[in-house]
């Protein structure tokens, strides 16, 4: 279901407000293109206003601490890293201007640009590199997200457990001022994802020796390594950025980005049209018509809702069974009937956007058909039961579905489902809606528990735009979201086996085949019942043009100089 079963909140924040919102049908990704007769706005106009809305200020500007959307769209204006990703999602270099991995496959040697400079002028080292990454570890900093996101790194564990009091001369290495060397504690391909996010920015070690950790209320006197620096913060009210002339690469065109705080999205929306902001979130009594207008955004978010079934606990121990389940299902009434369009329905477990999606991807009957397939489901029922020794599905042992209460859509939407067991299968399921705490409490609780919940629904929301974020750290023996206890059967360690190699392959193509073909193995098990990827809404003034818009809802810093305000 559309509550995701990670507890992270990048991006969920923004996606969660749009979660109890029934939509209308429109073109993905329209909106935002001006007429080509439109001319650039001159300097003194290049002003872009975006709201945040919902807050009346940011958790924090820190990058070792933030993970709400509001502070991470700030933080990366302000902050960069040694990587991060551009506006598909693929890794590039940002502080590095190049990196190597070494024979044995752990260690990391980024090499940084040339005279590199904070805001203030202060020169950006590799030294301000180890101390930013090792800063955000420290257990006296207290964060919540560099314990995950820095995982990889090597003796991070200890630093945390307060065993080592620095990874600086352990595994972060400075040989010189250009070049840092990170270890990490296995081969893994995608610790490049993992330092995209955030907690790894470079900080400014001189401002916060100065102030502390309120350094953030001073960052108007430096400490930016991104294509903006602070020029105003007025808590409660806004925070305003301007250009950074010592920013490393091309420079933005917008000359005055402003943030400002709505605690109700309806005032924001008033503002929208009223001219004060560029961009809102759209009320639900303007859905109905907002496709039309040229100002409407639709765009698919790295979001995927499911269904899972525990293997250990009959009758899902048997595939056959599984996917006579997952072929009863029309994904496309799903989609148009409760979600009204504006999700789509799928067969993917790696969605539409990301890195390593397969386009050619089918569903367990070998098609792409998204309606279902009552025929095949039928089939394979009857075939499940004659394997267990069941004459009639009488025989079966009740089936509940327990999903999180909360949102009317998705109470319909399993109403809708039920229904279609009922009808195509003959099989009658019981439902459990509960507290969507309580709901991951009993799924952690599944794990190789054959007396666990038996068939659930929940979401992912990608966290990294990597495949291994959807498919090892699902799927994998001993990883903890595995809790629907995939891998039990020889034929399933193929898969394993797949996902292990693809972890740790460092070439990029051969990488991707092998998840593709675990992901197809995976739909073909039915280890997750995908339905549909949820997209986001809103609408944005045509005045701003360059910005492309994608499933995690970041503009790289580079892609600002390509952002600008027409007449």
């Amino acid at each position: 279901m559309s509550f995701s079963q990670s507890k992270q909140t990048f991006p969920l924040i923004i996606l969660l407000c749009i979660s109890t919102i029934l939509f209308t049908a429109c073109n993905l990704f329209g909106g935002g293109t001006p007429l080509p007769h439109l001319l650039k706005a001159p300097a003194s106009q290049q002003i872009y206003t975006m709201p945040e809305t919902g807050i009346s200020d940011f958790d924090t500007l820190d990058p070792a601490l933030a993970h709400d959307t509001a502070s991470l769209n700030a933080i990366q204006m302000i902050f960069t890293g040694l990587v991060q990703l551009n506006d598909k999602l693929e890794v590039q270099p940002q502080l590095a201007a190049s990196w190597q991995v070494g024979a044995d496959g752990v260690t990391w040697i980024f090499h940084l640009k040339p005279n590199l400079k904070f805001s203030d002028g202060t020169p950006l080292t590799s030294q301000d590199v180890a101390y930013s990454i090792d800063r955000a570890l420290q257990p006296a900093t207290q964060s919540t997200v560099a314990p995950i996101y820095l995982a990889l790194i090597k003796d991070s564990d200890q630093l945390l457990g307060g065993k080592i009091s620095t990874l600086i001369g352990d595994s972060l290495l400075t040989p010189d001022a250009n070049t840092i060397s990170i270890l990490t504690n296995k081969k893994a391909a995608y610790f490049l994802d993992m330092l995209t996010y955030p907690c790894s920015f470079v900080v400014e070690k001189g401002l916060i020796t100065k102030y502390g950790e309120t350094f953030t209320n001073h960052l108007i006197e430096g400490g930016s390594s991104g294509p903006f620096k602070v020029s105003q913060y007025i808590h409660g009210q806004e925070i305003d950025f301007i250009p950074n002339n010592n920013y490393y690469n091309a420079k933005p065109q917008l000359q005055h980005v402003r943030l400002a705080f709505y605690q109700q999205a309806s005032t924001a929306y008033t503002a929208y049209q009223h001219h004060m902001i560029d961009e809102t979130e759209l009320p639900s009594s303007q859905l109905a018509t907002a496709h039309t207008q040229s100002d409407f955004v639709q765009v698919p978010q790295l979001w995927i809702n499911y269904y899972t079934m525990n293997y250990l606990v009959k009758p899902f121990d048997n595939v056959h069974i599984r996917q006579a389940f997952a072929l009863a299902i029309n994904k496309t009434q799903l989609a148009n009937t409760v979600w009204k369009g504006t999700a789509i329905a799928t067969n993917h477990i790696v969605p539409q956007g990301m890195p390593g999606y397969n386009s050619h991807l089918t569903g367990p009957d070998g098609t792409q058909g998204l309606s279902g397939n009552a025929t095949k489901a039928k089939s394979l029922l009857q075939l499940g039961l004659r394997e267990e020794g069941w004459s009639s599905v009488v025989q079966m042992p009740p089936i509940t579905l327990t999903y999180a209460a909360g949102a009317s859509n998705f109470d319909a939407e399993v109403a809708m489902m039920v229904s279609m067991w009922q009808n195509i299968l003959g099989i009658t399921v019981a439902t459990q809606a509960i507290d969507y705490n309580t709901l991951l409490d009993r799924v952690t609780a599944a794990t190789n528990n054959p007396q666990g919940l038996q068939f659930w629904g929940l979401a992912w929301v990608a966290e990294y735009p990597d495949p291994q974020d959807w498919l090892s750290l699902q799927f994998g023996n001993s990883e903890v979201y595995n809790n629907m206890n995939y891998g039990q059967t020889q034929e399933q360690q193929a898969v394993q086996q797949q996902l292990q190699a693809a972890d740790s392959t460092m070439t990029s193509n051969l990488r991707i085949s092998l998840y593709q073909k675990a992901e197809q193995q995976l739909v073909n098990d039915v280890a997750w019942m995908p339905v549909e990827q949820v997209t986001r809404s809103f609408l944005r003034s045509p005045a701003i043009v360059g910005i492309v818009d994608n499933g995690m809802g970041i503009t790289p810093p580079d892609d600002w100089s390509r952002i600008y305000r027409v007449k």
